[in-house]
């Protein structure tokens, strides 16, 4: 299986337990990697046989700004059933950025790997 990737997706949105933390947007920054077997879509030249990044990309803003959530965990969980279900990739790996959550990190996160079911 070859990989389509997403690195460093910038949404601004509402997450946080903390009062502070929904009183205004943070920025949150995913990497997203989807198993993907590329060669028919190259073969093609045809993006309607290629899993569409860009696409992705507008559904993962789209979910994220939605409705707010309190924990990375759960938008992360959240993205991944959505993009198994909705995208052709048996599987998706997420890692997703707050780098406003801890003063004195660059950085902090949550990744997961999920696999879709098979019947």
């Amino acid at each position: 299986m070859d990989k389509v990737f997403i690195s460093q997706l910038h949404v601004d949105t509402i997450i946080g337990v903390y009062d502070f933390e929904k009183e205004s947007k943070q920025s949150l920054y995913f990497d997203i990697e989807m198993l993907s077997d590329i060669k028919p879509a190259a073969e093609n030249d045809d993006i309607n046989l290629a899993l569409d990044y860009s696409k992705v990309s507008e559904r993962v803003i789209e979910h994220s700004t939605a409705k707010p959530v309190e924990l990375l965990e759960t938008l992360v969980e959240q993205l991944a059933e959505i993009i198994l279900s909705e995208f052709n990739t048996p599987q998706v790996t997420i890692r997703v950025s707050k780098p406003a959550a801890v003063a004195q990190a660059q950085t902090v996160g949550v990744e997961i790997t999920r696999v879709k079911a098979t019947d």
